[in-house]
């Protein structure tokens, strides 16, 4: 069989931009060359699309890693199906010229937050109509955007922590109303996070007024719409799913954060958080958060794989679900790729399922109809 031509693309314009490079060093080391014809993309943070060509024949990953930027040559992935591929962008008296660089028949977008996990990206991927790995737009939308999430999932009748989302004019405007409101919603300790952000990137545990007035500009700070959360005494339990239409849930695992709480710093500075697999829990109350992770997958029509992410309230027993990450952290010693090797799927395989489901999820889209024909 001929080879997949896969498409590796990290970095990205968000808070997560690391993290992403951290994912990607993972996927890359275990492509198999014999199933894999593999093209690495790299996205600054200031935007720009970066590849090798045939002449340089660098790693991007390690150039970008190295900052040796100027290693790399500017390329683009166009949002028109009748030009496939990814393009090399070439400078030239006359102008800029476009000559293709690589076919692609599927991305793999090992990006995290703003521009690569919110829906902007699959967009771009659906309108050049390539297979990707992951969530479609509205998926990956829905997932990003803590605030409308938390909405579904009380249409939908899944348990969610009582949350208001203010807006950055508000906090910046008319402070001392948005501190009202969130102080009659609960008592404290209150969460504010960025509403579309990931890895706790601008989340703040406020104890009092003056951490709220902290926590509130820091999460305005990356992002226009901005989450108020009640503080529930808490154990942090994940969940991956994995699948299309027919998703699967892995075993349950425990995060014990080592801080007061699972910060970027207890995530990727101090190494000194534990991850449990399987996590201690009763099994009726594992199976429930495998149950309310399939169902949450499904109400927002989510694709190729999640982290599902609960709050088991010490004090009560409670379950509450609390965020969907639709492309989750993604190097070997991350909780996704763990909680599935600890359910019998090993990392490899894991990469090369999600590939399958990529290519799967685009076979059944092309089934649609672009183009209205009577009499069907």
């Amino acid at each position: 069989m001929d080879k997949i031509r896969l498409g590796v693309l990290f970095g990205g314009r968000s808070g997560e931009h690391e993290i992403s490079l951290r994912s990607a060093r993972s996927v890359l080391g275990v492509l198999d060359p014999s199933r894999y014809t593999v093209t690495q993309i790299g996205i600054t943070q200031e935007g720009a699309w970066l590849a090798c060509t045939a002449e340089t024949g660098r790693s991007v990953l390690e150039a970008m890693w190295a900052g040796k930027l100027d290693m790399l040559s500017p390329v683009g992935i166009f949002g028109d199906p009748t030009r496939p591929g990814l393009y090399a962008i070439q400078k030239t008296a006359a102008g800029e010229m476009l000559s293709l660089l690589a076919g692609l028949d599927v991305v793999f977008p090992v990006l995290h937050g703003t521009f690569g996990e919110d829906g902007t990206l699959q967009g771009l991927l659906e309108m050049a109509d390539v297979a990707y790995v992951g969530a479609g737009v509205l998926g990956s939308s829905l997932g990003m955007d803590k605030g409308v999430f938390q909405a579904v999932m009380q249409a939908y009748g899944i348990p969610v922590v009582e949350t208001m989302v203010v807006l950055r004019g508000e906090v910046q405007n008319d402070l001392n109303a948005v501190l009202a409101q969130a102080e009659q919603m609960a008592p404290y300790p209150l969460f504010t996070k960025p509403a579309n952000l990931g890895s706790s990137v601008g989340v703040t545990k406020c104890c009092g007024r003056a951490d709220l007035v902290e926590g509130l500009m820091d999460a305005a700070r990356y992002d226009r719409r901005v989450l108020i959360q009640r503080g529930v005494n808490a154990r942090e339990i994940e969940v991956s799913v994995l699948g299309n239409d027919q998703p699967q849930a892995s075993v349950p695992g425990e995060v014990i954060p080592s801080r007061n709480f699972y910060s970027y710093e207890a995530k990727y500075v101090d190494d000194n958080s534990t991850l449990i697999i399987p996590a201690p829990i009763p099994a009726e109350t594992a199976e429930q958060a495998r149950s309310l992770a399939v169902q949450a997958y499904k109400a927002i029509d989510c694709a190729g794989m999640a982290r599902v992410d609960f709050l088991l309230d010490k004090d009560n027993g409670s379950l509450y679900l609390n965020e969907v990450n639709t492309l989750p952290g993604f190097t070997q010693i991350s909780m996704y790729p763990k909680l599935w090797e600890a359910s019998g799927l090993p990392y490899p395989a894991l990469v090369d399922r999600l590939v399958a489901l990529a290519l799967e999820r685009k076979a059944e889209r092309d089934q649609t109809l672009r183009k209205y024909e009577a009499g069907g």
